[in-house]
C-alpha cells in the first residue's frame, strides 16, 4: 500500500525531525555540523522556507520550520539530506541508507506548543546528557536568541520581539524561558 501523502499547511509552522538510520551517530566531528549547516543555508534561500529553530544532534536533527506557499519544504529536505549523504559517503567510505525513512512532521497550531517545540528542541542536548546547559552546545539556535550570535540559518522567532523593549532584556527573558530558575544545573 503507498503511504499517504505529507499534509504541510500553506503557511504556518512544523516542527520537522530527521533520524540517523538505526539511530546511527550522522555527525562525528564539527566539521561534519558546520558542513551541514551550510547545506541548510544554501537549500533554505533557495526553497523560501523559514528556520526559526534548530538543533543538530550526533544521531538526529531538529527544526522549527515556517511555511508559506512559495516555499518547498520536500525539496529542502531532500535537497539538505541527499547533499549531506553524498558528502558523507564520500568521507566515510560509507554504503547503505544514512537517514531512517523520510523525515517526521507535525503542524504547529497552537502558540504555546509553538513556545514549548522551541523549547524542546533547544534543551535536547541537555536532556540528551551532551552538555549541561544549551549554551554549551554549539550545534543549536540557541545561541542567536539568548546571546546574540550571528547565525545565517534563522529567521527571527516572530514572539522573540515581544519579550523585552531591548535586545539585552529579550536575550534574557529568553534564557529564562529556555532555563527556568528552577532548572537542574542553572
Amino acid at each position: 500500500m503507498p503511504r499517504g501523502a505529507r499534509v504541510v499547511p500553506e503557511t504556518g509552522y512544523l516542527h520537522v525531525m530527521c533520524r540517523g538510520n538505526n539511530r546511527r551517530k550522522i555527525f562525528f566531528k564539527p566539521q561534519n555540523y558546520r558542513f551541514y549547516h551550510q547545506l541548510a543555508v544554501k537549500y533554505k534561500k533557495l526553497t523560501g522556507i523559514k528556520i526559526i529553530h534548530y538543533c543538530f544532534m550526533p544521531n538526529h536533527v531538529h527544526f522549527m520550520i515556517g511555511v508559506k506557499p512559495a516555499s518547498d519544504l520536500a525539496t529542502f529536505m531532500k535537497r539538505l539530506n541527499l547533499s549531506f549523504f553524498y558528502y558523507y559517503r564520500r568521507n566515510r567510505e560509507y554504503v547503505g541508507h544514512l537517514w531512517q525513512g523520510r523525515f517526521k512532521s507535525k503542524i504547529i497550531e497552537k502558540d504555546d506548543y509553538f513556545l514549548c517545540c522551541g523549547k524542546y528542541i533547544e534543551l535536547n542536548p541537555v536532556r540528551a546528557g551532551l552538555c549541561d546547559s544549551p549554551q554549551d552546545y554549539p550545534y543549536s539556535s540557541y545561541a542567536f536568541y539568548a546571546l546574540g550570535k550571528p547565525d545565517y540559518l534563522l529567521d527571527m522567532d516572530p514572539f522573540y520581539p515581544g519579550l523585552a523593549d531591548t535586545l539585552k532584556g529579550r536575550q534574557k527573558a529568553y534564557c529564562n524561558i529556555i532555563i527556568p530558575e528552577d532548572y537542574p544545573g542553572k
